[in-house]
């Protein structure tokens, strides 16, 4: 459905070809940005995979290291690593390109809407990061270290180590925007809130599935990530009723 554009206010309008010029200048800025994150952490490849490895390694039986299969994986990781850290660190500057180039097409309650929504999706996946590699890791490689069959040496691939972390602080990362998610869904009209509070039984059994999915077959981690999800829905609930009270939106009823 679309809105009407409030009394007095206009978009800024442009051609095409000004269009995606401006959005060739914002990538290649946005790229430049990541290359000279890349640079610099390149030169510490190796103290860089080190770093994000110490989970497994402090937690690795006595006699036992992470070890490469491969000729290139002990160059070519570590490289995958310093790209990919550089990405999440120029991430906060390519998103203000990306709304730098949306803004102009928003009206002035849609940005004074978005531009918090923004911030908060950054801090909240940097926090899913943080939460995975300073708590899951531990206890999860812990876990995982403690149930090695007996004659077998727990020797992980590093390439495979790091296709595993990347994938949950991915992982954790997304979970992590579940309140963005829940003001989202009830903002834009598509869900309404005492939808959200009356199935609740529902939402607790989707976040465990989808927990389940996206973490290693043991009932720590998965816990792990299904717990904060669910807390981080009901924050998210507290958060769209806000936003209805502050835009003076009635709360909706029973009957409704």
């Amino acid at each position: 459905m679309s809105q009407s554009p409030p009394e007095g206010e206009s978009l800024a309008e442009g051609t095409l070809v000004s269009h995606l010029l401006e959005l060739r200048d914002r990538l290649l800025r946005s790229s430049i940005v990541v290359l000279l994150c890349f640079v610099p952490l390149a030169f510490f490849q190796n103290e860089l995979f080190t770093l994000v490895a110490r989970p497994l390694i402090e937690k690795l039986p006595a006699g036992t290291s992470l070890i490469a299969t491969s000729v290139i994986s002990p160059f070519m990781a570590p490289l995958k690593l310093s790209l990919i850290v550089a990405l999440f660190i120029a991430m906060p500057y390519v998103l203000f390109q990306v709304w730098g180039f949306v803004a102009p097409g928003l009206y002035k309650r849609e940005r004074r809407f978005a531009l918090p929504m923004l911030v908060s999706s950054i801090v909240l996946f940097y926090a899913g990061i943080a939460f995975a590699y300073y708590i899951v890791f531990p206890l999860m490689f812990q876990f995982l270290a403690s149930t090695t069959p007996e004659g077998v040496k727990m020797m992980t691939d590093i390439a495979n180590y790091l296709d595993f972390v990347l994938l949950l602080f991915l992982a954790f990362g997304i979970a992590f925007e579940m309140p963005v998610a829940v003001v989202l869904l009830v903002t834009s009209g598509l869900v309404k809130i005492d939808v959200l509070t009356r199935n609740r039984g529902y939402v607790i059994l989707g976040i465990f599935v989808i927990a389940a999915f996206l973490t290693p077959p043991d009932a720590v981690s998965q816990s792990f990530m299904a717990v904060p999800m669910y807390l981080l829905y009901e924050l998210g609930i507290v958060f769209a009723r806000l936003v209805q009270k502050s835009r003076g939106e009635p709360a909706p009823t029973a009957e409704s």
